[in-house]
């Protein structure tokens, strides 16, 4: 997407988040909204060029702290409560259908980011925000016990900056980046392999969201669950297996919570899909886009 289609949306106190678009030719379907999940951005030109050529003008929100929305001196990818991505979400929905007129919004949400914008579609239930919600591995827990949790939660809540982790591990980054064994140039500042710290006040924000969604929200528009069919979450070296299973969160999981985010939630398996489905190898890549595109059409014949 070129700097034509880039928007900063202010936030206050020098905090942006980045709004990208790219315009259909004939633009008779909607708009789809892509949200990132963590340690990511998005440079997902290919989905763009797929949903375009269908119909849609396609939007991408990098949020704040995130990929185009990174600033000096701000922790990376870090907040204390998820909630305040919905001031972001909010203003790219303004943006989308106030400014550039568009009647149908789909939100497609990955990872992190199905988590967010989950809650988010399900605090704004009665606003009509959105049409349809499609999530691409949304990560609804963890895989630590009860114990862990409890102390993460009280360590984030009195040392919210405390570095649990100094990253996410390399092998799924390899995975995907065209230096190593994956197909796509991402930038490494943006997106490093190995992600970015893990500081306790942002996994005690992820927990407590994530408690939300296990509690059942109430998202009242149609959603399309996309996840691979196995988990590989102890690999630790990179082999040719890592290229055919979801290396960040546990496919089980999604599987147990998915159905307690609405009322119209389909859950659809991509047999061999990365955790990112939409930069899978081919023909998974495929598939998945194709699962979207099915759902969309039944919902909006």
């Amino acid at each position: 997407m070129t700097s034509d289609d880039t928007r900063i949306l202010p936030l206050g106190d020098d905090v942006v988040a980045t709004l990208l678009r790219r315009r259909a030719a004939s633009p008779d379907k909607g708009a789809i909204l892509y949200v990132h999940g963590f340690a990511d951005y998005f440079f997902q030109e290919h989905v763009a060029d797929h949903y375009t050529a269908q119909g849609y003008d396609f939007y991408a929100i990098d949020l704040r702290g995130y990929g185009r929305s990174l600033r000096p001196g701000v922790p990376p990818n870090y907040t204390t409560d998820m909630a305040v991505y919905y001031d972001e979400l909010d203003q790219a929905v303004q943006a989308i259908r106030t400014e550039d007129g568009h009647s149908r919004l789909v939100v497609v949400g990955h990872s992190t980011g199905g988590l967010i914008t989950s809650l988010w579609a399900h605090e704004r239930r009665d606003a009509g925000v959105v049409d349809a919600l499609v999530l691409n591995s949304p990560w609804l827990d963890v895989v630590e016990p009860p114990p862990v949790r409890k102390l993460v939660k009280f360590l984030g809540r009195r040392f919210p900056h405390l570095k649990i982790r100094g990253g996410l591990g390399d092998v799924y980054g390899r995975s995907i980046h065209s230096d190593h064994h994956g197909e796509w140039a991402f930038d490494l500042t943006m997106k490093p392999l190995d992600g970015f710290p893990v500081l306790a006040g942002w996994i005690r924000a992820i927990l407590l969201a994530q408690e939300k969604v296990q509690g059942g929200l109430d998202v009242r528009v149609p959603v399309l669950l996309l996840h691979s069919d196995r988990s590989l979450l102890t690999m630790k070296k990179w082999s040719q297996e890592a290229m055919t299973a979801d290396l960040v969160i546990e496919v089980e999981h999604m599987r147990k919570w998915g159905p307690k985010i609405g009322s119209d939630v389909t859950l659809v398996e991509i047999p061999g899909g990365l955790h990112d489905l939409f930069l899978s190898p081919e023909p998974v890549r495929t598939r998945a886009l194709t699962e979207v595109d099915s759902f969309l059409a039944r919902q909006f014949a």
